[in-house]
């Protein structure tokens, strides 16, 4: 493997992707992919070699790619990733441009994001709405950190706080409520895939939804009169999500759908 073009063929015979390839060979060798594209027959050193064999190596067994470069491009903002937070889903965005809709009606909102994991969704509403008051909770230390990193060099101005759920915001009001939770069911076969992200972040077990259940049964607690509570859910799971809201009396409960065509979120209005 001493070659660019060698590279790329080794790690086709592995059964990694020619584009993660490529990504995994820049980031290595500091090179954007049109500097590989036209030097397939550059060279590579033995330290470069070794790096590259540890890469394929941890992409052929599933370890995802963003964890190897270190960083995940969400809703326009490069964010730093590592294994303590779930790598941020194009999905999530529907959340985000949801919220940021809602949102443009109001000069400086406060929102909150519960389970903010890098940051992703409390970065992208403050980047989009710079006026917004954002806050983000997390019950992980290690998230939190990611998080804060990621604030710091974006130099967005958010307010983290280590909480699990809604223990850390007792008394505390907010504008726009959203939220990414762990919802995949316990016994979810997807859930082998995804070894390799936190697992407290993707499921809460059993049938996916008590994270969701917990948010909604809190949620009108902390919602200022009309303000809105927005969920990322399953596919699957939007007419349980909102029955809940129903529950508890949200109003103008509605869905939106994912890249694919999935009802992917839904939020409703309070008071």
């Amino acid at each position: 493997m001493n070659t660019v073009a060698d590279v790329l063929a080794e790690a086709r015979a592995r059964g990694v992707d020619r584009l993660d390839a490529q990504l995994l060979l820049g980031h290595a060798l500091k090179r954007p992919r049109s500097w590989l594209l036209a030097n397939d027959e550059a060279t590579l050193d033995d330290g470069q070699q070794q790096l590259l064999r540890s890469f394929i190596d941890r992409r052929a067994r599933g370890e995802p790619l963003a964890y190897l470069l270190g960083e995940k491009e969400f809703h326009g903002l490069v964010l730093r990733v590592s294994p303590a937070v779930l790598v941020p889903r194009p999905d999530t965005e529907t959340l985000v441009d949801w919220a940021l809709e809602l949102m443009r009606s109001r000069t400086a909102p406060s929102v909150l994001d519960m389970g903010t994991g890098s940051g992703a969704i409390a970065l992208a509403l403050k980047h989009s709405h710079p006026q917004a008051r954002v806050s983000a909770i997390d019950a992980s230390a290690e998230a939190l950190a990611v998080a804060s990193d990621n604030a710091k060099r974006l130099a967005l101005d958010i307010r983290l706080q280590l909480s699990d759920w809604w223990q850390g915001v007792a008394g505390q009001r907010f504008d726009f409520i959203v939220s990414n939770p762990p919802y995949i069911a316990g016994g979810d076969a997807h859930l082998a895939a995804l070894q390799h992200e936190p697992m407290l972040a993707l499921t809460p077990g059993g049938d996916g939804l008590n994270a969701l259940r917990h948010i909604v049964a809190g949620a009108t607690q902390h919602l200022e009169a009309e303000s809105w509570l927005l969920l990322e859910h399953g596919h699957d799971q939007g007419p349980a999500v909102t029955a809940l809201l129903h529950e508890q009396g949200f109003r103008s409960v509605t869905s939106r759908h994912d890249l694919a065509g999935h009802t992917r979120c839904t939020g409703g209005r309070c008071g």
